[in-house]
């Protein structure tokens, strides 16, 4: 977690600095950060390569069309909440 959260301020550092930084990553940690998601798939290789959804990670939860990246960060954002809030 220490790498990602160094990555994180790094690229943090290069957006402050008025740089567009574009990252393919499957890392939850860094897709909330991120400002803007180009979401592909819906699966890999031949079945994949379509824009599913775009926007904000919040714009990306509230797609109707429930990506798989939309399915897993409401998953992990949830199990973020249950630790701050004490319930694992």
């Amino acid at each position: 977690m220490a790498d990602i959260s160094t990555l994180i301020q790094v690229l943090q550092a290069l957006v402050d600095k008025g740089n567009t930084v574009a990252v393919i990553e499957h890392n939850m940690e860094i897709i909330k950060e991120a400002d803007y998601i180009i979401d592909l798939g819906p699966e890999g290789g031949d079945k994949g390569g379509y824009v599913i959804a775009t926007g904000s990670p919040l714009e990306i939860l509230n797609n109707g069309k429930r990506s798989y990246t939309a399915k897993y960060l409401k998953r992990y954002l949830n199990s973020q909440l249950s630790q701050v809030r004490g319930v694992a």
